[in-house]
């Protein structure tokens, strides 16, 4: 005769084999997560795609104004004087900096995949202070003022969609490709322009447009004494990144504004600085006038540090929201698989474990569904049919297992509550994991309710002991 310690046991026993199952199901699951990153970085590859053919993520620099000048050095080789003259470059950032720009989104395909590129319109405006050298000591005659030059970092020239024209003073100028040295950045473009030498106190008000195509991203340099930048859109999900935010924005589902002010005391780069001393074959100089000059572009170069701008960002997409739902897994197989346990205990009907494997992957291949058909179709009609799909799937199943609809449909009840429940957790933001914490406390107390008065020992021992008899 068996009896109630091998009753005890086999319960025991049981939790343990269903607590292994759950272990083991969760090995698929990992597995569904790596297939979500690997369709990911397929979307990843189809951005970039599109964006090398359209405009990469630009990030606007300059205007700066560039004067060249000449940097004699002498050197004794045995008896023989060499003198080297080589031509050096001293940059001067603009007093004011103002940008006024409109972000227009466009939604591009590849193959099952949408890529968010623009078009961007900017109105670039300014003033430079006439340049100063007397802080460098370099000679007046040394300074090459008719070479002078304004430059712009564009790092995807790809993108620019019509001439630039540099408005200097009241001479208008053209920019050519390229840049004419890479103390700063580069790529870009550069003009000519006419600098008075006599006149130290002459200011030099700019302007230029800049229509330019781009990728997802759009950064500024604050490289004025005050930089303000004002942009546009109808995007609806902008993310502002970079050092700096914005001193104002305003964002509706009819897209938003935002304004930027930076001043030069915000950064880690001065308004005027010399170009890099590297790069110069056999430019001899003593280690005195090395750090006399030191304070060059080549401590500055790193201006990215400093960028600002604006994503336009998409909003929790499939593959993210997917992830979302992955974290919620185990939660979903624990109580699954205490709902079959409870109903095995209370309508003694026993379950095999490989029914409760069967569920299982059932439960994991809900996000393959998830994330094949939201590809499509969208993450909330994808989630819908899943669960449909799924939940259908579940109820049938059950039902020939316990033989009678009643355990069969509660437990479908159950599982479409716990499914609208993290889609709930999956649409909040801020709150999700607030909302979370709370729903699982409510799950938690409500199973601990219902299964207060279960004698888990003798549970099943009436029935066991008039079967062995």
């Amino acid at each position: 005769m068996i009896n109630k310690t091998t009753i005890k046991t086999s319960l025991s026993l049981k939790l343990f084999i269903i607590g292994f199952l759950i272990a083991i199901l969760m090995i698929p699951t990992g597995m569904i997560a790596v297939l979500v990153n690997e369709r990911e970085d397929r979307q990843e590859k189809a951005f970039r795609e599109v964006s090398e053919k359209w405009g990469l993520e630009q990030s606007i620099t300059g205007p700066v104004l560039t004067v060249p000048y000449k940097k004699v050095f002498e050197s004794t080789i045995g008896n023989e004087k060499k003198v080297d003259e080589v031509l050096r470059y001293a940059h001067f950032l603009p007093k004011k900096l103002n940008v006024d720009g409109v972000i227009n989104p466009e939604i591009r395909k590849r193959g099952i995949y949408e890529v968010v590129v623009y078009k961007t319109e900017l109105e670039i405006s300014g003033e430079f202070m006439a340049p100063d050298f007397l802080k460098w000591d370099i000679a007046s005659e040394d300074i090459m003022h008719d070479k002078a030059f304004v430059s712009l970092g564009i790092p995807d020239m790809r993108g620019v969609k019509e001439n630039i024209d540099l408005k200097w003073n009241d001479k208008k100028y053209a920019f050519k490709p390229g840049v004419e040295t890479n103390d700063i950045f580069s790529s870009g473009v550069n003009s000519k322009v006419a600098i008075d030498k006599d006149d130290k106190a002459k200011k030099y008000n700019f302007s230029l447009k800049l229509v330019l195509n781009g990728s997802r991203d759009l950064h500024f340099t604050p490289i004025g004494k005050e930089t303000n930048v004002k942009l546009a859109s109808v995007w609806p999900d902008p993310s502002f990144q970079g050092a700096f935010l914005p001193n104002t924005h305003e964002i509706t589902d009819q897209g938003f504004t935002a304004n930027w002010k930076v001043l030069e005391l915000n950064r880690n780069f001065p308004q005027s600085f010399l170009g890099a001393l590297s790069g110069e074959p056999n430019a001899p100089m003593p280690q005195e006038r090395f750090d006399k000059y030191a304070p060059t572009a080549m401590q500055y170069n790193n201006f990215s540090a400093s960028d600002f701008g604006v994503r336009l960002l998409v909003v929790a997409d499939e593959y993210q929201k997917t992830v979302r739902a992955l974290k919620y897994s185990i939660m979903l197989l624990s109580l699954t698989f205490m709902i079959l346990f409870f109903f095995e205990a209370l309508n003694k009907k026993r379950v095999h474990p490989l029914q409760y494997i069967l569920i299982g992957l059932s439960l994991s291949l809900f996000y393959v569904l998830l994330l094949s058909i939201a590809e499509h179709l969208g993450f909330d009609c994808a989630y819908f049919i899943s669960v449909f799909s799924i939940v259908g799937l579940i109820t049938f199943y059950s039902k020939s297992v316990f033989r009678v609809w009643k355990p069969a449909i509660i437990e479908s009840l159950i599982l479409i509550f716990i499914y609208g429940f993290i889609y709930i957790i999956l649409q909040l933001e801020d709150y999700s994991l607030l909302v979370g914490a709370i729903g699982l406390f409510v799950i938690l107390s409500i199973v601990m309710y219902v299964s207060r008065k279960i004698d888990w020992y003798n549970v099943n021992s009436a029935k066991d002991d008039k079967e062995i008899n």
